[in-house]
C-alpha cells in the first residue's frame, strides 16, 4: 500500500541554530536508508512552509509511523506529521 505524509518542521520551537548542517545531514542520510530499504518511494520539500510530502510504501500505517518515527528530527521532536493517509488508485483511468 502507498501512504502520503506531509511533515512540518517545527521552526516556531526551536532556534534558528537549532537546525545544524550535522542534524540535516543525519536527517537526509536517514531518509536514504529508509528509500535503499523500499519503504520511502519519493520525497519533496514543500514550498508553503518547512517540511516535505514523503511517498511511502508500507503494509501499515504503523510501519510508516516506525519509519517516520526514525527520523532524527522526529526524534528531537523538531518534526511533526501534519497529514498521514493512505492512497488508492485513482478510478478514473480505470476501465469504462
Amino acid at each position: 500500500m502507498q501512504f502520503l505524509v506531509l511533515t512540518r518542521r517545527k521552526m516556531d520551537l526551536f532556534p534558528a541554530e537549532a537546525w545544524t548542517p550535522d542534524l540535516l545531514a543525519n536527517e537526509s542520510q536517514r531518509v536514504r536508508e529508509l528509500y535503499v530499504e523500499g519503504i520511502v518511494r519519493n520525497i519533496w520539500r514543500r514550498k508553503d512552509m518547512p517540511g516535505s510530502a514523503i511517498l511511502f510504501e508500507a503494509a501499515t500505517e504503523d510501519e510508516v509511523r516506525a519509519a517516520m518515527a526514525s527520523l532524527p528530527l522526529a526524534k528531537l521532536g523538531m518534526l511533526e506529521i501534519a497529514a498521514l493517509t493512505e492512497l488508492e488508485p485513482y478510478p478514473g483511468f480505470g476501465p469504462r
